[in-house]
């Protein structure tokens, strides 16, 4: 297998883009990664999407983004993982770098969630989960993760202003994100007091939806050469559990992002303590809390402590969501993962502004698919 570099990026803010397709979110962000690359053709163009077709009557993305590229004739497909489809698509084009069948691909992650009647959004998130099992009995990723933030408050005798952390971080770091949703402080009283959503989960637990799309262009080593800004990726696996959260043997436990972290750490020929900063999937404060403690970061029933007393802030010992993560940067499903991708690759390049890192040297994302069914896990490194 090859070595496998990235040499773009680019991404539109999240936000309700009214005005703009689909297909023109993917547009803004894939010409800004390539222009960013300095390239204008590629060898693929592979897209991560959720829920075009269900939402917006689009299928078939991967023909219409080449069109609006000028890059007709290449490659294309699109790539459904639920909300880990960014991540999973990453990983699709690292894949074909890395086996040899292409040279430059185009990696991209877009979503379009706005301006769809909520019951047809609701539905269409929904089918991420186990249609038998749980949307039959009226779940919802917001129930489902109520059930699991009320377990987790249960088996470690924790309280629910234990999460706060989580958003309080996440809200800071978007502050100084120009393409983040939320661009606004959250205090532990603003969390506390904040309307209820689903019991314990109050609205700032909850990441809010949006449009945006965000794209990477990935090359080999050999091509990204005598180039400024490269990343290395160092790292990439992917791991999958049981759609259904009541099939697992621990639903406290995401058995997916163990598995993926523990691939890419070996490839990467890293451990955690090399891990300068962490993108993490904090669609929910109870996911975050579990991905920390799945992936190895922290002891089971201590993230929250470990979040409050060695620091997830971008001064501390372990930075995690350093543009507000999906919790404060927002959520456009299909296109997250290709998003913390992007933001990771900036702080190594040291030109993530005022949310930047101190000296970070190696990277960690996390896309999570369903509710940690399928997990897509990527280690990058600063070139050196």
């Amino acid at each position: 297998m090859r070595n496998v570099s990235i040499i773009g990026v680019g991404q539109t803010p999240v936000a309700k883009h009214e005005n703009q397709s689909i297909q023109s979110l993917a547009r803004n962000a894939c010409r800004a990664a390539l222009s960013d690359a300095d390239v204008d053709h590629v060898d693929a163009i592979y897209v991560g999407n959720m829920l075009s077709s269900e939402v917006t009557g689009q299928s078939h993305l991967g023909p219409l983004i080449a069109s609006e590229l000028s890059n007709d004739g290449v490659e294309c497909l699109t790539v459904n993982a639920a909300c880990g489809s960014g991540g999973a698509v990453v990983r699709q084009a690292v894949m074909a770098v890395a086996s040899g069948t292409h040279e430059v691909v185009l990696a991209v992650g877009v979503e379009k969630m706005t301006g769809i009647a909520r019951e047809t959004l609701t539905r269409a998130l929904a089918a991420a989960a186990d249609f038998e099992r749980e949307v039959t009995n009226d779940a919802s990723f917001i129930t489902l993760n109520a059930l699991l933030m009320q377990r987790y408050l249960y088996e470690y005798n924790a309280m629910r202003m234990d999460f706060s952390v989580f958003a309080e971080v996440a809200h800071q770091n978007a502050v100084f994100n120009p393409n983040a949703r939320l661009r606004s402080e959250c205090s532990k009283e603003q969390y506390l007091t904040s309307p209820m959503v689903a019991d314990p989960i109050g609205l700032y637990d909850a990441s809010p939806i949006g449009d945006g799309a965000a794209a990477v262009v990935i090359c080999s080593e050999e091509f990204a050469k005598k180039r400024d800004n490269v990343v290395n990726v160092i790292g990439s696996a992917s791991a999958t559990d049981t759609l259904s959260v009541q099939q697992r043997k621990d639903p406290l436990w995401l058995q997916a992002a163990e598995d993926s972290t523990r691939a890419a750490m070996d490839q990467a020929g890293v451990c955690h303590d090399d891990i300068d900063l962490l993108e993490l999937h904090d669609a929910f404060t109870i996911i975050a809390a579990l991905s920390l403690e799945s992936s190895g970061f922290t002891a089971r029933g201590t993230a929250p402590q470990f979040a409050r007393e060695r620091g997830i802030d971008r001064k501390g010992g372990l930075p995690v969501g350093t543009f507000g993560g999906l919790k404060a940067r927002g959520h456009p499903v299909g296109a997250s993962g290709a998003y913390q991708v992007v933001e990771a690759a900036l702080q190594l390049r040291g030109q993530a502004g005022p949310n930047q890192v101190r000296n970070p040297s190696i990277a960690m994302t996390q896309s999570i698919g369903g509710s940690g069914a399928t997990v897509v896990t990527h280690i990058l490194q600063r070139s050196t």
